[in-house]
């Protein structure tokens, strides 16, 4: 696919992942449609791709309040007369002990992660059908094919958006729309708190870089490849994971237990 003069609406658009994709897109020659919670952000980050010369309309939203999806639906149809390209990038995650997460914060990661792209994807894949064209593409997580501990909510999410962008792939094999799903490892932005990145560090695991993260999934958009997964060896533990999920629960018992100390500490 080429992105120049696509348009390309981008959810958590300010965040780590999100901004580094918007400036790429951008300087692509994309026409960025940024969402968003953060009005400040979203409109710094408009005006940067501006001042660069490039194209970018905001829209802030908060997916959690009612009416909001189908609201960011309308709007973004309207500011450049269609959308190309669907980017589902907000999420939320928590590394606790999942016994201290709280019911409300599991239904916000439940809501934010899961019901709120595919309702957004569902809004938008009419206009998508008319033209029979575009990309979807969900930002999952390589936490997605592999159950880690302290992240059971998180992971049953993204599991869920997996699960989610397989079966809408196989039901849109007829058209020219696409289905893009990509699984990053770690990465390295705010999402990840202090005991987060000690426990990382003290087990060994991964953490890539956002902007490296966002150039792999620009380049998934311009290929238009189905399922992307990003970093070794979690990328083999993941497929290991479906093939022998108990040679993976001996593997992790070490890391499992080397976490617990930090989450149990939050």
């Amino acid at each position: 696919m080429q992105l120049k003069n696509k348009c390309i609406l981008l959810t958590g658009a300010t965040g780590g992942i999100g901004k580094h994709l918007a400036l790429m897109l951008a300087r692509k020659g994309a026409k960025m449609i940024l969402v968003g919670r953060d009005g400040n952000k979203l409109a710094a980050l408009s005006q940067q791709i501006q001042d660069k010369g490039g194209n970018a309309k905001v829209i802030i939203a908060d997916f959690e309040a009612a009416d909001s999806v189908q609201q960011v639906a309308q709007q973004a149809l309207q500011m450049f007369n269609g959308i190309d390209v669907l980017i589902n990038n907000a999420a939320i995650l928590d590394f606790i002990q999942f016994e201290d997460q709280s019911a409300e914060r599991i239904a916000q990661m439940v809501h934010t992660n899961v019901t709120a792209p595919i309702q957004l994807t569902n809004a938008l894949l009419p206009h998508f059908k008319s033209n029979n064209q575009g990309q979807l593409v969900m930002i999952g997580s390589i936490l997605g094919s592999l159950g880690f501990p302290h992240y059971a909510t998180y992971c049953a999410t993204k599991y869920a958006v997996h699960g989610f962008s397989q079966a809408l792939r196989r039901e849109l094999c007829d058209t020219n729309i696409g289905v893009t799903y990509i699984a990053p490892r770690g990465v390295n932005t705010p999402m990840n708190d202090a005991a987060t990145l000690a426990m990382l560090a003290k087990t060994g695991g991964n953490i890539d870089d956002p902007e490296k993260v966002a150039e792999i999934i620009v380049k998934a958009i311009e290929h238009q490849n189905q399922e992307v997964f990003i970093g070794q060896p979690e990328t083999f533990f993941a497929w290991l994971n479906g093939v022998l999920p108990r040679a993976v629960n001996l593997g992790l018992k070490k890391q499992a237990r080397l976490a617990r100390e930090f989450a149990a500490k939050k």
